[in-house]
């Protein structure tokens, strides 16, 4: 088989980096899962366990399709005797560290919920560093033409993903179990009652602020109220005073209305007379008129 081109040799180098990751995950998880007693954490690292062999073997054809060889570590990009023997030398070193990371693993901690906690914080940063390494080839398969690779790197990467997000739920958990397992009952309670006391104080104190500020409103409220009070009272009785002085005054008028109606009747009653007086006047003066007029014939 012919030499792989630039393109290819740059995606068996991206994708033997994953690879040498899958590899040494393997041997991780196997110790990983001899220390979990907890039993659905145990499960999934079982299921995930499976899925990282198969990655690496996906991983692993696909880089023969590329005319490359699989390894754990940086691959040589021509005939060089130097570099191979690097390449060599580093895909034994990190197959080393795979096979050590295991027994150490279980030295961490004093108690089994340390262990897995640890043990899980340990997963969730390879799941990331995994992402990574998927997202960077899908991108770098995409960006040069190799659809049959980005396929390969996205459908890795979801799963990774997957798993991230179960650990990302469970560190929480295991977290509670250390503080149950390790720290004493009394001092647990304690700090809840000391937390409790503290936003209970800080509850009355702000009940007390705000008792203080409603009942200076109310005051204020009803101060405000008996002035408005007192101020239309004072207005009710200069509306009294005005309305008794209007009384007394129409009283006034009436009366000298009245006064000047009986005037106007009297000076009437008078002019009358003076009329019947004038009319009797004149009648005598008729009388004496004819009288004379008679002697005068006789």
């Amino acid at each position: 088989m012919a030499d792989p081109n630039a393109r290819d040799t740059k995606l068996i180098q991206y994708l033997n980096e994953a690879y040498g990751k899958e590899k040494e995950l393997e041997t991780a998880l196997q110790a990983h899962i001899a220390m979990t007693t907890k039993t659905p954490y145990r499960k999934r690292l079982q299921d995930h366990l499976k899925e990282t062999k198969d990655h690496a073997r996906q991983v692993e054809r696909r880089i023969k399709q590329l005319g490359g060889k699989a390894e754990a570590g940086p691959i040589s990009s021509g005939p060089d005797v130097v570099t191979e023997a690097a390449t060599s030398l580093t895909s034994v070193a990190s197959k080393a560290v795979a096979a050590a990371k295991g027994p150490l693993h279980a030295l961490r901690g004093t108690g089994e919920a340390e262990k897995m906690l640890k043990n899980a914080r340990t997963e969730y940063h390879n799941e990331f560093e995994e992402i990574g390494f998927y997202a960077g080839i899908e991108a770098l398969a995409d960006s040069v033409g190799d659809k049959d690779t980005a396929k390969l790197a996205r459908g890795i990467k979801r799963e990774e993903e997957r798993m991230a997000r179960f650990l990302e739920k469970q560190i929480p958990q295991l977290a509670k179990a250390v503080a149950r397992e390790e720290i004493p009952a009394a001092e647990r309670r304690n700090g809840r009652s000391a937390s409790r006391r503290s936003r209970s104080s800080s509850s009355r104190t702000r009940s007390s602020s705000n008792g203080g500020s409603s009942g200076t409103r109310k005051t204020t409220s009803r101060s405000s109220s008996s002035g408005k009070t007192t101020s239309r009272s004072s207005a009710s009785r200069k509306t009294t005073s005005r309305t008794s002085a209007s009384r007394s005054k129409s009283s006034r008028s009436g009366g000298s209305s009245s006064r000047s109606t009986s005037a106007r009747s009297k000076s009437s009653r008078s002019g009358s007379s003076r009329a019947k007086s004038g009319s009797g006047s004149a009648r005598s003066g008729a009388g004496r008129s004819r009288t004379s007029s008679r002697s005068r014939s006789s």
